[in-house]
Order: structure tokens, then sequence, then C-alpha cells
């Protein structure tokens, strides 16, 4: 191989590695499997005046929907682990999620509201990277909340820590929408930038040069 193909090959990278691929897609449908047994759930005893549509529900009935939200929670929480410990050991968080600062994410604020923010592809902005940090920290929030309300005794310092059984419901539901809020978020914005969806699924390569700031 000539000098110059080996340093055009070693400019070029994966836009999403495989196991990034893997993880993400794992966990939309883990997270999509327990939003709507949660909501099954959360209909056999309402926190606030309202109830979720039948048709937006998991389950069939609160046995139903209990079983299927722990068959999620526990595919949710492996797969995160997998995923962390491969953004650490792997440097995908430092390389691609790090740093996030106020003044960069308030740059991107102003260009994205002026549709002046670039989207280019292996790149994300300090808009997304303040996104994905919230989402991680929301689905450990919720994992953490989950475990208070599912077991208030035998996971009684959480349970303290969340301010007891019925305020960990509310935290677990917050962080539920929360969640669901960022689903919204990230889809509006694949449909807005359509050529960000492809490489999730099939991969592809970019060059390092496209994406240098």
């Amino acid at each position: 191989m000539s000098n110059d193909a080996s340093s055009t090959s070693r400019k070029r990278r994966a836009i999403h590695p495989s196991i990034v691929r893997l993880t993400h897609w794992i966990n939309a449908a883990a997270m999509v499997v327990m939003v709507m047994s949660g909501w099954q759930i959360y209909n056999a005893s309402p926190i606030f005046p309202f109830k979720f549509p039948y048709t937006i529900t998991l389950g069939g009935w609160l046995g139903g929907a209990i079983a299927w939200h722990f068959a999620a929670m526990w595919v949710l929480v492996v797969n995160l682990l997998f995923y962390l410990a491969y953004g650490l050991f792997s440097g995908h968080f430092r390389r691609d999620l790090l740093p996030i600062t106020p003044a960069g994410v308030w740059h991107d604020v102003k260009a994205a509201l002026a549709f002046r923010l670039p989207h280019a592809l292996g790149h994300y902005n300090a808009v997304q990277r303040l996104l994905y940090a919230g989402v991680i920290l929301l689905i450990i929030l919720a994992v953490a909340s989950g475990l208070s309300v599912w077991k208030p005794v035998q996971f009684q310092t959480l349970a303290w820590l969340m301010g007891g059984f019925d305020s960990a419901r509310v935290v677990h539901f917050l962080a539920m929408a929360g969640i669901v809020g960022f689903f919204i978020v990230h889809i509006l914005l694949v449909m807005i930038v359509p050529k960000t969806l492809p490489p999730m699924i099939i991969g592809g390569t970019v060059e390092d040069a496209e994406v240098t700031p």
C-alpha cells in the first residue's frame, strides 16, 4: 500500500461504531416497552388526575404490564452498563460526547434557532452532547427510582434518597416524562435532518477532516 493510500485510510473513521448502533437500538426498544408498560402500571394507581389511553399502554392488565416492565428493565440495565463500559474504555465519551460547556451549548442553541447549526455526520454538536448526557442520567434515575418503588425495604437507602416511597413514584414518573421528551425531540431532529438516520442503521465512514472544528 502506498503512503498516500495509508494516509487516506487513517483519516477515515466510523460515523457510528457497530457497538454504538447496536446498543442504541436495543436501548430504544427497551425504553419503548418500559414506557408503554409503565403507563399501564401507572393507570392502576395514578399519581396525578389523569390516565393514559389504553391504546398506548402495554400488558393488558397490571400483572402483564409488570412482567413486560421488568423484562425490559433487565435488558435496559445490561445494555446500558455495556454501553457505559464501552464509552469509558474506548474513548467514545471523551472523543464524541465531551466536553460539554455552557458557552458551547449557548452558541449552538443560538445557531440552531437561526437555522445555521451545521450537521456534520459523525460529529455531535454541544446541544446533542448535552441531550445525550442528560438522557443517560435520566435512565439511571428512572432505574434507581424504579427499584425504590419495586423494593422499598430491600432498597431502603435508595428509597430514602428519593424522599420515600411516594416521592420515588413521582421521581420515577418525572424521569419517564423526561425520557419521552427526549424521544420526541430526537425524532423531530431526525425528521429535520434525515441524513443522520441511515448511518445509525447501516453504519458508514467519514473523513476526520470533514468534522474537525
